[in-house]
Order: C-alpha cells, then structure tokens, then sequence
C-alpha cells in the first residue's frame, strides 16, 4: 500500500479549525458536571485493560459501551444495562450530546481515530497508552486537544503513584547534581526473535518470524473487520488474537518500546522536563518489516533546556542492559531508570528509588515534598472534568512523550541516526524515514 506524506500544519490546523467550528455550533465548548454530579462516560474498548479502566470510573453514569467483540461489550451490558451499546465507536458519535467524556482502550492503531472525534466535540479524553500509533497521529491528537481545552489524561497508571513523585522532587531538588545521563530499561522481551529457543527463554506468549500465510476462523463474538479499523486488510489469524499479541505487528502497534516506554520514559521524561530529542540513534538486530524487535537500544539526545543541561537518554529493551548493571556497579533490578548526576546516581523503578552517592551519602538531604499525593490517575481525569483542575497526563505532556518513544522505532527501521525538527515534523538528514512518521489509512478511514 502506498504511503502519503503528512499534510504540512498549515492545512491540519485549517481543517482541523472547521471541525472545531462545527462542534461549536452544536454545543457548549466545554461540558463541565459540577463537582457532586455525575460525569456521563463513553467507554470504548470493554475488554482487557478496557474492563479495568470501566471498572475505575464506573463511579460515574455510564452512558455508552462500545467494543467489536460481543462478549465483551455483553459482559459489560450486564452491569450497566441502561447504557448504549455500539460495535463501531464512530456510530458512538451520532449520539454525542448522551455523553461529557469518552474513555478510549482500543488496540494503539485506532486510538487517535476514537480520540478525535470526541476532541472535535469538546469531550472530555482518558485515552490508553501510547496516545497514538505514530508520530504524525500523535501531533493531531495533541494539537486538537490543545483546541479543545478539555480534560485529557494518558493511561500511564504509575504515574499517579508516590514513589515516582518522589523520585521527580529527588532529581528536581538536586539531590544528586546536575543530571547528564539517563538509562532506562525494561527486562520484557517481546517481540520479533531469531529462533524459537529465543523467545522461550524470553517467556515470549508467541513465536512467528513472518506474516502468517493461512487464516484461522474468525471468532463468532469478533468483527475482524472493525478491529482492523484503519490498518491493511489481512485475513485473521491467531497470531494476532486473543490477548496483547497484536502488540508486536508494525500494523496495529509499535512493539516494547511505544507500550513500555509509555511507562518508563514517563519517569524520565517528568524528572528532567524533557520535550523534543534533537537526535535519536537505535541499534539491535536487522528490523523485520513484519514485527517489532524483542531487544533494541535507542540513544536520545536533548539539548539544554531552562535549569536542565543537555542529557542523553538510552533505552534498552530485552537482552540489551545499561554497562553499569552489566558490571555490577548498580542494583541488578529487572526494570529501571537511572539518573546519573555530578553528584551521584540515583535508580528507580514503579515501586522503589534509592540514592547511590558512594563516600558523599553523608551529604545527602531529602528535599521536602513538593508534588502531592495523587487523587488516582482515574480520579484525577474525573476531578478535571469536572472543576478544571489540570492533570499530570495530559494530552499535552503525553504527546510529546509518545512522540519520542515513535521516534526510537522509526530510527530503528531507517537504521540511521536522525536529526529532528520537532517544529516541522522531519528528520532533516533522512527523507526516508518519512514513510515511518506516518501511514495512509485503509479506506472509509479518515482521521479530520
């Protein structure tokens, strides 16, 4: 299938600014319960992490349920009987003064196609991680929600926990000195592997190395044809369904590094106050162009910005580690993120931190706590709705975090490290990472 260029951001604001303009003329530009009301929620996607996150605001009305496979949407009719039911989210939007705030948990390829419609609206957005399936969907997203001025928040559930905030007051507090590097890594290795003795060693739920040639009856309770949404048409298989397993296909996710990354670049990102790398550089096996790798590296390079020096940022995935875990100069920890300073170091990971400063530990002091204790990352989404209170998540902040993390996968395929205009949305020394930044989508799927 052939690939179009993305339009330049000229043309996306003028016909984004239609859009918005028509919203305006059907309803208020914000839709605001007051703070002992009810917010009326639209949940799309019922299932998996779906089913947790209507669990989370099921405190509210829930007015809506939409998901292409049946038992879900039925296990999830059952406890909210009086709600709408839809297989197709954009038939959701026929409907859209039943609702205040959509929360969407499809598959990543049809996230932004579920997300703007209701930013158009001036909806209220809990949106799952990562916000978008590539670098060009992310920018709509985040610029529409500019526009809106609603209450958006990304699904980094770990965010709202206390050790993270109290890692951000650590670093921000100067506790181990100005930060030069950071290394964040992930021991989950999913993905695309040499061998099939590889990915049992990695407890891989799968191993496929190409695009299956056969098809496998498609499941009574499922609309292949809705799942696929915007992607190629392919026929179904198991490789691809029941479960996470879709998460490796170039197709419809973008592997490790856009779903973990979400989570463990969050720290980083929050603590240094990053924003668009200037360079991005990856290094792993040759990119299979069907699947997404187990083990990667990608070095970032951020210029200085405000208080913060310039950083580098490296990200491992899999087999790939950090040299000072490798040589035992750190806490051997399975996941992590380490922040390096003149200082000292300090390490983290969802649940812990601990400060390494060696023969200076005398010297350390605790900063006092400046961030506080988070509401729930939900909760905190709904309080906004509801009172204009800001969130940590936003589409905003989220953005340009998913930004990046697109950034380390497109470099990994070019194989070749790029220069980044975050303004004009290219890598300046590599045209031919433009087919990677963005995708045409499959027809009767437009994303204006």
């Amino acid at each position: 299938m052939s690939r179009q260029s993305p339009p330049s951001r000229r043309s996306f604001i003028e016909s984004a600014g239609v859009a918005a303009a028509a919203a305006w003329a059907t309803g208020p530009y914000i839709l605001r319960a007051q703070p002992g009301d009810k917010l009326r929620i639209a949940i799309i996607g019922c299932g998996g992490q779906g089913a947790a996150n209507l669990k989370r605001v099921s405190s509210q009305h829930i007015a809506a349920l939409c998901d292409v496979n049946r038992t879900a949407l039925d296990r999830a009719a059952a406890i909210f009987p009086k709600a709408r039911r839809e297989t197709d989210f954009r038939r959701l939007y026929d409907h859209p003064s039943e609702f205040d705030a959509v929360v969407v948990s499809t598959t990543e390829h049809t996230h932004a196609f579920a997300t703007l419609p209701a930013l158009q609206l001036k909806k209220h957005v809990y949106c799952e991680k990562p916000l978008a399936y590539n670098v060009h969907q992310t920018r709509i997203i985040r610029e529409a929600a500019a526009r809106a001025g609603v209450a958006t928040q990304m699904g980094t559930q770990i965010h709202a926990g206390d050790n993270y905030r109290r890692v951000v007051e650590l670093v921000q507090g100067g506790a181990i000195g100005k930060v030069s590097e950071c290394h964040v890594w992930v021991g989950r290795a999913w993905g695309w592997h040499a061998s099939e003795a590889e990915a049992k060693a990695a407890k891989d739920i799968v191993f496929v190395q190409d695009r299956p040639a056969g098809t496998d009856p498609v499941p009574p309770e499922l609309d292949w044809d809705l799942w696929l949404g915007p992607a190629p048409a392919r026929p179904y298989n198991n490789v691809y369904l029941p479960g996470p397993k879709w998460y490796r296909w170039w197709d419809f996710g973008n592997g490790t590094m856009s779903d973990l990354g979400s989570h463990w670049i969050d720290l980083a990102f929050w603590a240094l106050k990053l924003h668009a790398p200037a360079t991005i550089e990856a290094a792993g096996p040759a990119p299979n162009p069907e699947i997404a790798p187990a083990s990667m590296k990608v070095r970032y390079e951020y210029k200085a910005s405000g208080d913060q020096p310039e950083v580098t940022l490296t990200w491992y995935q899999g087999t790939m580690k950090p040299d000072l875990l490798t040589k035992g100069e750190i806490p051997a920890w399975p996941s992590g993120v380490l922040f390096v300073g003149d200082k000292g170091m300090l390490i983290a990971d969802y649940r812990r931190h601990a400060v390494l400063l060696g023969d200076k530990v005398q010297e350390f002091k605790r900063p006092p706590q400046s961030i506080p204790k988070s509401l729930g990352h939900h909760e905190e989404w709904i309080e906004a709705c509801k009172t204009g209170a800001p969130t940590t998540c936003n589409f905003e902040y989220a953005g340009w975090l998913t930004e990046a993390n697109h950034l380390g996968n497109v470099a990994y395929r070019v194989g070749k490290k790029l220069e980044w205009d975050a303004e004009r949305m290219r890598a300046t020394n590599a045209p031919e990472a433009e087919p990677y930044l963005t995708r045409e989508h499959r027809a009767g799927w437009k994303l204006v």
